[in-house]
């Protein structure tokens, strides 16, 4: 079974020899329009990079570029708040590391909410939605607390027997 494309279709989306109705590329070339051999970036010399997605998607590479990827963010406990840059690709569990260097809390003993939701380690900012000047709560986890006011009390109450 033979399949046939469209004429239409192949000309439109840049499959057939036509371009922008001013003839074909041939006559352009030769008119100085489009691209010339002493270009570089010949399409023929272009090689499309493809990565692989956190999600299993394979989209088209984008190109890298310095800071383009960097956002600030702050996040705030219910005393205090810390505006800090970070890489959009990274993940709540790389911020989470970087709090612990700001705050003195564990990890394990930290819980990052955006949009209203707990958001796991290994989820991406990025892929959440975390962008540029947005805000993530900090909490503290309640066991870990208790453990630590339990812990507390044991330690400051003494039994005195007379």
């Amino acid at each position: 079974m033979m399949k046939f494309k469209s004429k239409r279709f192949g000309i439109r989306f840049g499959f057939g020899k036509r371009t922008n109705n001013k003839g074909t590329q041939q006559d352009q070339q030769q008119k100085g329009f489009g691209n010339s051999n002493n270009n570089s970036s010949s399409s023929n010399n272009y090689e499309i990079k493809w990565e692989l997605r956190p999600g299993g998607m394979l989209v088209q590479k984008r190109q890298e570029s310095i800071g383009e990827d960097l956002i600030s963010i702050r996040v705030s406990t219910f005393a205090h708040f810390h505006d800090l840059s970070i890489e959009a690709t990274s993940t709540f569990g790389e911020l989470k590391m970087v709090l612990a260097l700001l705050t003195g809390l564990v990890p394990k003993q930290q819980r990052l909410l955006f949009r209203g939701k707990e958001r796991e380690d290994d989820e991406y900012l990025h892929m959440v939605g975390v962008g540029e000047k947005d805000k993530v709560l900090l909490l503290e986890d309640p066991a870990f607390k208790e453990k630590k006011l339990l812990n507390n009390i044991s330690t400051s109450c003494h039994t005195i027997i007379v």
